[in-house]
């Protein structure tokens, strides 16, 4: 049997809420168990026994499925440098109907992610839900997603933890832009549009209002790989910070 610790670990890796990883059952732990059974059909009962944890096991492996992610092996290789250019914050195209919603949860860095996907193509929003719930993630990971057009799209309700970045999902906020590899798909490349800098910078100084922001950071600063490959803390995003 797990012991509670790994449990709450499980728990948000998948995207649910236990509270602190404190090795304690409190009723936030029961809580997420009692959520994680609801979406997976099981026995709502706020134990984690052979099927519950059975279920995680599963939810935490990716299924194949009919509309399997992008091929992401380019992002396993280093970043490409970057250039130091700089551009201006501008609201999005879609500012109007935008909501950046408040909340009690404590967020204190933000995390930037690129989708790997093909310079030059569109991917929404809804399409990387359907992959992250291929993985059998109960939502998308991130918490927002800037389309190449400058377009900023909400993902997973901000009150929520994300499943975005292992280890650093607590006190975050995890955004991604569309883009991320060459056209041929054999490489990292900074592919973000004009529309995107300037929505990204945009988005960064709104959220930095919104919550005690301390720390602007990239995915390939808390793991093997290029995501969002570029260097945050040697792009503009970083001096947002407060």
């Amino acid at each position: 049997m797990a012991t509670v610790r790994e449990v709450q670990q499980r728990l948000i890796s998948l995207g649910y809420q236990p509270g602190p990883v404190d090795n304690v059952k409190g009723q936030r732990t029961i809580a997420a168990i009692e959520a994680f059974q609801r979406d997976f059909g099981l026995v709502v009962d706020g134990i984690a026994g052979t099927q519950t944890l059975a279920a995680m096991k599963q939810a935490e492996t990716a299924p194949k499925s009919k509309k399997p992610e992008p091929d992401k092996s380019a992002i396993q290789k280093p970043a490409p440098i970057g250039s130091s250019r700089k551009d201006e914050a501008k609201a999005p195209p879609n500012a109007a109907s935008l909501k950046l919603l408040n909340t009690a949860r404590p967020i204190r860095e933000m995390i930037w992610h690129c989708s790997a996907t093909r310079e030059g193509q569109d991917f929404t929003v809804e399409d990387i839900r359907s992959w992250h719930k291929q993985r059998g993630w109960s939502d998308i990971g991130y918490h927002y997603v800037v389309y190449r057009d400058g377009r900023i799209m909400a993902g997973r309700p901000i009150g929520q933890i994300g499943a975005h970045c292992e280890g650093h999902n607590t006190g975050t906020v995890g955004c991604c832009y569309i883009g991320g590899v060459t056209a041929d798909n054999s490489k990292p490349k900074d592919t973000r549009t004009p529309e995107q800098r300037a929505s990204m910078l945009w988005l960064t100084k709104q959220l930095g209002e919104k919550f005690p922001i301390k720390t602007i950071s990239g995915h390939n600063q808390y793991a093997a790989k290029a995501c969002p490959s570029f260097y945050v803390h040697n792009d503009q995003l970083s001096t947002l910070a407060r």
